[in-house]
């Protein structure tokens, strides 16, 4: 959309994106800022999703790749600008640093799409790449590579702000941040739980004084679940991970050095499970999470979501073909529960990346309503893990799932 007629509303985005620039050496206030400049979300979602985050209130959207391109043109038309993404090689995955004609190949990609897309009205920075240097145990090589990439980038567009994204970690880890990366205006930081605390002071002790971008935020990750004594972790209910939610975006606007924060993931992803990171259910469904965002962001919903206040099962463990009963505490208007058995993932990957969701397992219903649930146990032992839908009438959502195990004996 190189050369399109800009209209009302787009140079604001392109402010946006200068004045940032213009506070790359800002000093820090004594009092923060009432707000953030760019508050909005990860995405990885179609249309009717991303206009469901214009309509929450969401000013900006950060999303992964080149894939993605759609959502610049989407963007403009809904007023949101776009963190756009650069697929970045991870060695984790077999790219090789040292591989001249792979990383020649890679920067060539980049050059044509920035160059392609650099004048696009809704644009607001450059994401390039994601937690590069994953799994490695140094990571400054990865690191040195995204700056690199960096300059490329500043070369063809001198305008828009370079940003790189990393798994939070120690001092130890994040200390040589402080002297790297002269190309990167924006440091992003994938933070879940209570990491998120004491970020700004951490990242001041480290040397570390670019503005910050929580690119990531989440609640409890599954890799800091508490878990069953077989190993499943135990997912938090929609109810809880809004009220993190609520709780870590008033912290975070407190902390000046931050300049935005995207919570993970406006849509709906299985990893674990299909509901542990997608503030969306797979239909596109809003949630209690959702409504947290939309308040945040100052335009609470007129109608709230259906909330969860405790789910419970008779037992963690069953025999074969066993009666197992669950219920749910729940509260909205004109509720139905959507009760859903699968065995637990055990495909799983690290980093974030995609996960196969195990089919739906079925059994001999006794009875079910909006409150409870009778089953028989399947027969088959193993993992399984009871999902919990609840809907009010506008089609809003809770979750929350039951672990639990089918022992390998029959009870006599």
């Amino acid at each position: 959309m190189n050369g399109a007629r800009t209209r009302p509303g787009q140079n604001l985005r392109r402010l946006l994106a200068l004045s940032l620039l213009a506070t790359m050496s800002f000093a820090m206030a004594a009092e923060p800022s009432p707000a953030m400049p760019w508050q909005g979300a990860t995405f990885a979602g179609d249309r009717a999703a991303l206009e469901k985050l214009a309509a929450s209130g969401a000013k900006a959207v950060r999303v992964y790749g080149e894939k993605d391109v759609w959502v610049l043109d989407e963007a403009r038309r809904l007023g949101l600008g776009v963190v756009m993404g650069l697929h970045v090689g991870l060695p984790r995955h077999g790219f090789r640093l040292d591989d001249p004609k792979a990383v020649a190949a890679q920067e060539t990609r980049i050059r044509e799409f920035v160059r392609r897309h650099r004048k696009h009205p809704a644009l607001l920075a450059w994401g390039i790449g994601n937690e590069v240097e994953h799994e490695m145990p140094d990571p400054l090589p990865a690191w040195r590579e995204v700056d690199r990439l960096g300059g490329v980038i500043k070369a063809l567009d001198p305008v828009h702000p370079t940003l790189m994204t990393v798994a939070d970690g120690g001092p130890e880890r994040l200390g040589p941040l402080a002297a790297c990366c002269a190309n990167i205006d924006l440091v992003g930081i994938n933070l879940y739980a209570g990491a998120a605390t004491g970020l700004g002071e951490r990242m001041r002790a480290a040397g570390i004084a670019k503005p910050l971008l929580i690119t990531e935020l989440g609640p409890l990750g599954q890799w800091q679940a508490g878990r069953k004594p077989w190993g499943a972790p135990v997912e938090l209910t929609s109810r809880e991970k809004a009220a993190y939610f609520r709780h870590t975006l008033a912290e975070l606007r407190k902390e000046p050095q931050i300049r935005g924060v995207f919570p993970f993931l406006w849509g709906a992803k299985q990893e674990q499970t299909a509901t542990w990171h997608g503030l969306l259910l797979a239909d596109g469904s809003l949630t209690e999470m959702t409504d947290a965002l939309a308040a945040a962001w100052g335009r609470p919903p007129a109608r709230p979501a259906p909330t969860i206040l405790g789910i419970g099962i008779a037992a963690d463990e069953f025999a074969p073909g066993e009666i197992v009963s669950a219920g749910v505490d729940a509260r909205g208007e004109a509720l139905v529960t959507g009760w859903r058995l699968r065995r637990e993932a055990s495909q799983l990957l690290g980093g974030g990346d995609a996960e196969p969701e195990p089919a739906a397992v079925g059994v001999e219903i006794l009875s079910a309503d909006a409150a409870s649930v009778r089953f028989r146990a399947p027969e088959t032992p193993g993992a399984y893990r009871l999902f919990i839908t609840v809907r009010d009438a506008s089609g809003k959502a809770a979750t929350a799932n039951l672990p639990f195990l089918v022992r390998g004996n029959r009870q006599q």
